[in-house]
């Protein structure tokens, strides 16, 4: 496989995924955005955690959609994420949709 055909494979797979978010953006109410993976969610919670001096995040989302195009299967019934680094929560209106 040449670079430029792993070029073409990636460029396709995130079109496709960007309809995939097109499609489903609706049937979520918030955008949760992590350093490492961006979500659509139904309901969220963040625990500030403290261990030895060090804060950390506990997000824990339900009924979530994983932004990631090498995952076979985006939803998700939990999802727990633990993060030093900040955490972006949006909620979605439907005038946004």
């Amino acid at each position: 496989m040449s670079a430029e055909d792993l070029e073409k494979y990636e460029t396709e797979m995130e079109l496709q995924l960007y309809r995939e978010y097109r499609d489903v953006v609706g049937l979520f109410s918030y955008v949760i955005e992590t350093e490492r993976r961006f979500y659509l969610a139904n309901d969220y919670q963040i625990d500030v955690r403290n261990s030895a001096g060090e804060v950390f995040f506990e997000l824990t989302l339900r009924d979530a959609w994983v932004w990631d195009m090498f995952r076979p299967a985006r939803f998700v019934k939990n999802v727990r994420v633990v993060t030093f680094k900040d955490i972006n929560v949006e909620e979605l209106t439907k005038a946004e949709l």
